[in-house]
């Protein structure tokens, strides 16, 4: 498999975007959502905090890429003035944004447009979840981006006939065109794809992001894999930056937190679909993680989506 072939292959999806609007000097907290969320800064000036990595400067043009249950925080710099964060869906008010806001004064308000979104390949859920680093681009000195973001604006402010169709397209476009650069900068935070493209790897791979919850070990992954446990750890540790076993924690965390959000299953049947035969273990491992309880996790999801 070449990166030909994962570009020719990828898919995108998003929830429908909203508009988050921050009035004078304050914060929107943002949680820890299960999946990636994507982060476009349409004017103001601030940062994204995270909780376990240095905070990201952001700036009209930012594009942001969020990894999946990376709690984050969105910080206004603007001057004192209503410190009420807003979010609503984008149609309701961006086409208004867009032509400018005659009742904002300069420097105060900051404007980002943000969905959670989920790359994968055909046929195969969850590449971008493979993202373990934020990837951060500013559109504005990137003119191969600026039309197709534009453009995607556009869509969002005026909804018309086929314009979910042509959203989808268009965040296709700019994710191609983020990831395309960055490998070819040779970005330490994509090493990852590495395993893409290695043909025996992603045999193993493919399993896991098919099946987190199946009963993996090192040595059926590497049988899948067609190699010796050994030669498989390596070569894995090798692509990935860490083990096999690593990661399949992590993907087992990421579904149970689309679960835990999107289900009304109890944890202990939740820990079973994710590999899990202890509640407790499971609960241990997911707070390691996630910084938050299962219960805590839900809760937290509740109340954002509200």
């Amino acid at each position: 498999m070449k990166f030909e072939h994962v570009f020719n292959e990828m898919e995108i999806e998003a929830d429908p975007f909203a508009l988050c609007e921050l009035n004078g000097r304050c914060d929107l907290g943002l949680g820890r959502l299960s999946g990636a969320t994507l982060h476009y800064i349409l004017s103001g000036h601030g940062e994204i905090i995270l909780h376990d990595r240095p905070s990201i400067g952001v700036e009209q043009g930012s594009l942001v890429l969020i990894p999946a249950l990376h709690s984050h925080t969105l910080r206004n710099f603007g001057e004192p003035g209503q410190p009420i964060p807003k979010c609503r869906p984008a149609e309701l008010s961006l086409a208004q944004h867009l032509q400018g806001d005659p009742s904002s004064r300069p420097g105060t308000k900051l404007l980002a447009i943000c969905s959670r979104v989920n790359v994968g390949l055909r046929g195969v859920d969850g590449l971008v979840e493979l993202v373990r680093e934020p990837l951060v681009e500013s559109v504005g000195t990137d003119s191969a981006m600026t039309g197709p973001i534009e453009q995607l604006l556009q869509e969002l402010s005026r909804p018309a006939l086929g314009s979910r169709a042509m959203i989808r397209v268009l965040l296709l476009e700019c994710m191609i065109r983020l990831l395309r650069k960055r490998l070819l900068a040779r970005d330490p935070a994509l090493d990852w794809m590495a395993v893409l493209v290695d043909g025996r790897l992603w045999s193993a791979l493919r399993l896991m992001l098919d099946k987190p919850g199946d009963p993996h070990s090192v040595e059926s992954l590497a049988s899948a894999a067609g190699m010796s446990r050994s030669s498989f750890a390596e070569r894995f540790s090798a692509a990935y930056g860490s083990g096999p076993m690593r990661l399949l924690r992590d993907l087992r965390m990421k579904r149970a937190g689309s679960l835990l959000e999107q289900t009304e299953l109890p944890v202990k049947r939740i820990a079973e679909q994710v590999g899990f035969q202890s509640r407790s273990a499971f609960t241990r491992t997911f707070e390691n993680v996630t910084g938050k309880t299962p219960r805590g996790f839900r809760a937290e999801a509740r109340r954002n989506a509200e």
